[in-house]
């Protein structure tokens, strides 16, 4: 038989290549695929008991340490399946060299937030259930993955953060220490009696089972306002009742103020009308 271009084929002599080269490398095919299917089982479940292990003790190192052993072992995985092919694992290995350093040259963002998150697991500003505020949002961590933050809000939002805005930005851990100080004000009228509307709120921090004694609450004049003298009121009380408790203190300051004819005034403007002349 001739092709195109008039060289004659021997038809017998590509059967007998074609069927060496099936004999010759399905064998080696069909056991790299096996050892493919089987290795990403195995590596999926050691990540998977890693992660139980791990969440155990160190939620936050957790997701972050996990996803980064999954992608190590499955790029050694594909190395050696491509070794029993028969590629060439140094020219393989070049291949992929090549290839990351391209990827990591279009994805530079990937890799800030990839060193990001080294950055958070390292000095540790936050941790897995710490309430933070960063980037606009409030909520409380949920996981640290290697390239993203995930915070869940308190009107129940999951909001995604890149580590590398965490790590260069200023964010505010408001679960660090076990307690805080409730700033709050109010106004009662010039005519209302100061020491009076002092003793009325040292009376409902006492009655407060969530007020601390230590430090002691802070009770003073803030300042003279245009239409109310304004009383700074400044407990402290644990971390988790911080709101709870100035929520519960704003209304029962108010019942009590009412209560004892302490008056809380609203902004006001006296208007003078005056008659001009018919001059």
């Amino acid at each position: 038989m001739e092709d195109l271009f008039g060289t004659n084929i021997d038809l017998s002599e590509l059967t007998e290549k074609a069927i060496s080269l099936v004999m010759t490398y399905t064998p080696k095919l069909l056991l790299a695929i096996l050892t493919l299917v089987v290795g990403l089982w195995l590596v999926n479940r050691f990540v998977n008991l890693l992660d139980h292990r791990i969440g155990k003790k160190d939620p936050t190192l957790n997701k972050f340490l996990c996803g980064l052993i999954s992608a190590v072992l499955k790029v050694m995985l594909l190395i050696s399946v491509a070794s029993m092919i028969g590629i060439e694992t140094t020219s393989f290995i070049a291949v992929v060299g090549a290839a990351g350093l391209a990827i990591g040259l279009a994805l530079q963002g990937s890799l800030a937030n990839f060193a990001g998150g080294v950055l958070i697991l390292i000095f540790k500003p936050f941790k897995v259930g710490d309430t933070i505020e960063a980037e606009g949002h409030l909520g409380s961590v949920a996981e640290i993955q290697i390239l993203y933050t995930v915070i869940n809000t308190f009107d129940n939002r999951r909001v995604v953060i890149p580590n590398g805005n965490l790590s260069n930005a200023t964010l505010t851990n408001v679960s660090v220490y076990d307690k805080r100080r409730c700033d709050m004000t109010f106004g009662i009228g010039y005519d209302d009696d100061i020491d009076k509307a002092k003793k009325i709120l040292q009376r409902l921090f006492e009655e407060d089972e969530r007020s601390l004694t230590e430090p002691a609450p802070r009770i003073c004049v803030a300042g003279l306002g245009d239409n109310s003298v304004d009383l700074m009121f400044r407990p402290w009380v644990g971390t988790d009742d911080l709101w709870p408790y100035y929520w519960d203190m704003q209304e029962k300051v108010k019942k009590a103020f009412d209560e004892e004819g302490i008056s809380i005034p609203y902004p006001q403007r006296d208007v003078h009308l005056y008659n001009a002349s018919n001059d």
